[in-house]
């Protein structure tokens, strides 16, 4: 028995990807005619089933057909059942396309609410990642007194602290990074056509990394002020950026308002007292030495994110900690550990945002495909239209590091067609698209140092010069894809200018201040003005994402991409349309095609 179907393709399935509550869609399945077909069901994981009507024969093939429609928002799994004269089989997914195996995983279909959009004024924009303790300290730089130990480093270009012998691991090491520097170097950001400012933590907490929150309505004091974060917020406001702030609230540290361990603080915390107005917000096992940690860390106590005195504190649209730093500037925020908060948080933290600022992004720290995650045994809502605009996009990540590296063409589309499939196209616009993060190797280091660096070596660690320069190369072909396939291209603090490191703590070492490389950062702002120069076309959904001869090609708007990570040069025999725009090896350009260097990519313009 013969089927064709392939959900990628509008042949079989129209529209292509996920779809609005009752929005119908197409689906055609060719039979080869060398077997007696009674009926084709299609079928639903939640115990739906359809018939699929017979329409016709074409070329050998019975046609059959189904329209459908969804009124429930939720990631639908399908598959097809076929009733023969031979028996029954069931037509499953592999990669897109039909097999008759009924061990394989179902077809999914997404269905989101209708009225879901997300913000126009991030489409197309150019987003950077700031480490605050690392990016730029002000000329004048005067901490305010902090209630923790803190450590400062006298030099701004010292390793970054990794003490594995510490139980738990302090981080109390400071290098004096603040808001009035990342003030001060706004004007650069913006010549580097960024648009959207992603800050990690920025409240009041006993480490450096600030993901142990004290207090959520307190910039930290090595930071400086909340006049210095207004100032800030307008001065970047000015200057035609959006600030994003990072909200870390599936736990809070145990050194801080609500739990006080340490009694640093004046208030009666959750660790402290079982009438504590803090208590209920904790899990306590046994008190007050026993309580649920995230991942076993002790100076990170769990929230009960469901409670709704937390609730409130966080969302209320009066005076919770949403309306705290709307009122100073914030243009939207990206929750950490999203698979950690449960549905009732992320509703109603959606709620309240979106009724304080209608057009504010929420970005969600999701690892995987975050349209079927399950976590904690629930499947997740996150794309359906209540809760997140759009996530991390580490997939891509992944599809663009692997091919760049190991050329592995079919691997790379199918990992993009993965998510272009199962995402709405309002999410696909406002992906956040990283090749570098605090938790991640630099893009450097990750695509050139092959070789596992032992632990204690990692922090001196730097290529040689030959190494370096050929990582460099890689970066620019990295970079060319993740500005141009669908999202908002993130650069980490640091990449444009050759930053290396591995893993935390030394993929968050200080800006190099005088030491950055000029030919990359010449790259970086080419990239981006060229990017900036045809926004409405990356606005545009991706199309013919395609391999041939060795490249992969794509289209967006009046735009077509051709990127070779191969390392030999191909000849594409083939059309070109348009006039090549942005390139950097020799594009050679012929009657019937080009040829394309080793590690390259061109991208051509109908305008």
């Amino acid at each position: 028995m013969i089927v064709r179907y392939d959900s990628r393709s509008t042949l079989y399935k129209e529209p292509f990807g996920a779809v609005r509550c009752g929005e119908e869609t197409d689906f055609r399945i060719f039979v080869y005619n060398d077997i007696y077909v009674e009926q084709v069901f299609f079928c639903t994981e939640c115990g739906m089933e359809y018939p699929v009507s017979y329409v016709g024969c074409e070329d050998g093939y019975s046609r059959y057909e189904l329209r459908v429609s969804f009124s429930e928002p939720k990631a639908y799994f399908y598959s097809f059942r076929f009733v023969t004269e031979q028996g029954i089989f069931y037509g499953k997914n592999r990669d897109g396309k039909l097999v008759l195996d009924e061990v394989l995983p179902s077809f999914q279909l997404t269905v989101y609410e209708r009225d879901f959009s997300t913000p126009a004024w991030a489409k197309g924009e150019i987003m950077y990642q700031i480490f605050p303790d690392r990016f730029a300290k002000s000329k004048e730089f005067v901490p305010l007194p902090s209630k923790n130990d803190r450590i400062l480093h006298e030099d701004w270009d010292e390793i970054p602290w990794f003490l594995p012998e510490q139980d738990p691991y302090l981080a109390n090491d400071y290098f004096g990074g603040n808001l009035k520097g990342i003030t001060e170097r706004l004007d650069d950001l913006r010549k580097l056509g960024v648009g959207i400012i992603y800050l990690n933590p920025i409240f009041e907490s006993a480490e450096n990394h600030r993901y142990s929150t004290a207090d959520y309505k307190k910039i930290d004091p090595y930071l400086g002020t909340e006049e210095d974060f207004t100032a800030f917020t307008a001065a970047c406001r000015k200057r035609g950026i959006r600030v994003i702030l990072d909200g870390v609230f599936s736990h809070t540290g145990a050194d801080s308002v609500y739990f006080n361990k340490f009694g640093h603080y004046d208030s009666v915390g959750a660790y402290q007292s079982q009438k504590s107005p803090y208590y209920p917000w904790y899990d306590f096992e046994e008190f007050p030495d026993r309580y649920k940690s995230w991942w076993g860390f002790v100076n990170l106590p769990n929230v009960r994110e469901d409670n709704e005195d937390y609730l409130d504190f966080i969302t209320n649209p009066e005076n919770g900690v949403l309306r705290y730093w709307h009122d100073r500037g914030v243009d939207g925020w990206r929750l950490d550990v999203a698979d950690e908060l449960p549905d009732v948080f992320i509703d109603r933290f959606r709620q309240t945002l979106k009724q304080l600022h209608p057009e504010a992004l929420l970005i969600g720290e999701v690892w995987e495909d975050a349209s079927n995650k399950e976590s904690y045994g629930i499947k997740r809502r996150y794309l359906l239209g209540r809760q997140l605009d759009s996530v991390m996009n580490y997939p891509f990540r992944k599809a663009i590091i692997d091919y760049v590296l190991h050329n592995r063409i079919q691997e790379f589309i199918s990992s993009l067609m993965q998510i272009l499939e199962n995402y709405p196209q309002d999410v696909l616009a406002v992906l956040m698209n990283s090749l570098s993060t605090h938790d991640t190797k630099r893009i450097l280091t990750e695509l050139g140092v092959p070789e596992e660096i032992p632990a204690e070596e990692q922090g001196d660690y730097r290529m040689s010069a030959q190494a370096y320069r050929k990582a460099c190369e890689l970066v620019k072909l990295c970079a060319v894809l993740q500005f141009t396939l669908p999202g908002i291209p993130c650069i980490y603090y640091g990449d444009e200018v050759g930053m290396q490191g591995f893993r935390d703590p030394y993929c968050r070492a200080t800006y190099p201040y005088g030491k950055e490389d000029r030919k990359l950062l010449h790259f970086y702002q080419k990239l981006t003005r060229f990017y900036r120069k045809y926004t409405k076309d990356w606005k545009e959904p991706m199309t013919c994402l395609t391999e041939g001869d060795g490249a992969i090609c794509y289209t967006r708007g009046g735009l077509t991409v051709y990127v070779n990570a191969g390392d030999e040069a191909v000849q594409l025999q083939r059309e070109i349309f348009g006039k090549l725009k942005f390139y950097e090896k020799p594009i050679v350009l012929h009657q019937c095609g080009m040829t394309m260097p080793p590690k390259s990519f061109a991208i051509f313009s109908k305008s």
